[in-house]
């Protein structure tokens, strides 16, 4: 996303030449009504890729941080999921459909909670787009409570993961009770009306037991150091292991650490739907399109760190890297259709080494394009786009 690097690219491969006091000037009009094209065409192209069908939406939220000190209106210091707490920062909200096409995006204050950036938001979208009501799909820790509360007063259906031993000692007696074997699925209903669905996977206890000893193991080390305090008591990750024993020995409760192996392979999720139960676990396993969206945002587009200052060069610069995403998505899907042996990464590469010449024509003057030679892979490439 370097701007002094698209104009290497332009000249270089496209024989465009452009100052860098152009690009920041175009980067001003770049404002709210080119946002809201950008949108649309990106909504109508995710339209068109899911048939019509946009009745289950994905909603999730990062942070991109400041290579500055300084805050602003927009730009705050809060908590980074970048762990760049010291940086100024902003968050990110992205609207996708099934299979993480994109269908809109806005941008927030870096200080704000998460949780009160999803109805807004929706909401938004759903008016601009003539949503009807679309499932809302989000992490757990962007429906709150409060939220839920809202989604249901709005007549939304939602499906969010959930935390399972945060459940009523009913409900957690009732999946203690259960006989769970490899893929076995058992919905409990709730005292709101909504379903709890618990799967249990054997590769998921592996995955949790290996991370539950990990994280312990890690505490041996801290509490053998003598590098925690009476404030590392808490229940903040693998922490809910220690104990205070007498006023200043902190140990590890290890009766409370194997107490939780019950709960090793077990996964939650929480829904006002109707739908089937291998249904809601199958759309929300879709979440994995958005976490890949940011990611891919991050380190391939490179949307970060950000080094302007300008609030309208800040949205700018989101917005180009919003259509850049919608732009990898196709050729994402296109590679796949045409079931291409090249990786999205690869077919990007592959054409910073693909050439044209552009040439006159001396008697008729006019002007002609002809690419280079191409190899097996920038041919086939050529060929699909």
């Amino acid at each position: 996303m370097s701007k002094l690097k698209t104009i290497d690219y332009l000249y270089r491969y496209q024989g465009t030449s452009l100052d860098i006091d152009a690009v920041y000037r175009f980067l001003d009009k770049l404002n709210d009504k080119l946002k809201t094209q950008v949108e649309q065409i990106a909504f109508a192209h995710t339209l068109k890729v899911l048939n019509g069908n946009i009745n289950i939406v994905f909603y999730d939220m990062t942070t991109l941080y400041f290579e500055a000190s300084d805050e602003d209106d927009l730009r705050k210091t809060g908590f980074s999921k970048d762990g760049k707490h010291q940086c100024p920062q902003i968050f990110i909200g992205l609207l996708v459909g099934l299979g993480g096409y994109a269908i809109g995006y806005d941008i927030f204050e870096g200080n704000i909670y998460e949780g009160h950036t999803l109805i807004p938001f929706i909401e938004k979208i759903s008016k601009k787009f003539n949503l009807n009501k679309p499932i809302i799909v989000a992490d757990s820790g962007l429906l709150s409570k409060e939220n839920i509360k809202a989604l249901v007063e709005k007549e939304y259906e939602y499906i969010i993961g959930a935390r399972i031993k945060n459940e009523s000692n009913k409900t957690k007696t009732q999946i203690l009770e259960s006989t769970f074997n490899d893929g076995t699925t058992i919905s409990y209903e709730r005292a709101d009306n909504t379903r709890l669905i618990v799967n249990y996977s054997n590769n998921r206890a592996k995955k949790d037991a290996y991370n539950r000893k990990r994280g312990l193991t890690r505490l041996e080390k801290q509490v053998k150091t003598g590098k925690l305090t009476k404030s590392s008591i808490n229940n903040k990750g693998y922490n809910k292991y220690l104990k205070l024993e007498g006023d200043i020995s902190i140990e590890i409760d290890y009766n409370k650490y194997n107490e939780d192996n019950v709960w090793d392979g077990l996964k939650g999720y929480i829904t006002n739907t109707k739908l089937k139960d291998d249904e809601v676990i199958e759309n929300y396993k879709n979440l994995w399109h958005i976490e890949k969206a940011f990611r891919m945002s991050k380190t391939d587009l490179r949307i970060r760190p950000i080094y302007h200052r300008l609030k309208k060069r800040i949205e700018a610069h989101i917005c180009i890297s919003f259509t850049a995403y919608c732009i990898y998505k196709e050729l994402e899907r296109v590679l796949y259709e045409e079931k291409s042996t090249l990786s999205l990464k690869k077919a990007a590469e592959i054409t910073h080494n693909m050439y044209q010449i552009t040439y006159t024509l001396p008697e008729s003057k006019h002007t002609k394009s002809r690419l280079l030679n191409m190899n097996e892979e920038q041919t086939e490439l050529y060929t699909l786009v």
